[in-house]
């Protein structure tokens, strides 16, 4: 399985914390490893993310992203809870 990230997810990690740029690049090794971890809580979205699936990084902070196939994921966003859904 590849990963791609969009311009839109890069910018938004760019500001994060070091301390939560490192939690999510430990979660997404694990995500790699097997997306099925019970600790990712990965499930999908519906509404205004219909169609994206969320992980969850650290208490409050979710990747989102987008399955093409069974090979590729995008990382389209991440944030707080509040910046995404609120």
């Amino acid at each position: 399985m590849r990963y791609a990230f969009t311009k839109q997810f890069r910018r938004q990690y760019q500001k994060l914390p070091i301390k939560l740029r490192d939690q999510f690049d430990e979660r997404l090794q694990l995500f790699m490893a097997d997306p099925t971890l019970p600790q990712l809580r990965v499930h999908p979205l519906k509404g205004k993310y219909a169609g994206y699936w969320s992980m969850n990084i650290s208490g409050d902070l979710r990747a989102l992203y987008l399955e093409r196939g069974d090979e590729l994921i995008i990382f389209a966003l991440i944030g707080t809870h509040s910046q995404l859904y609120g």
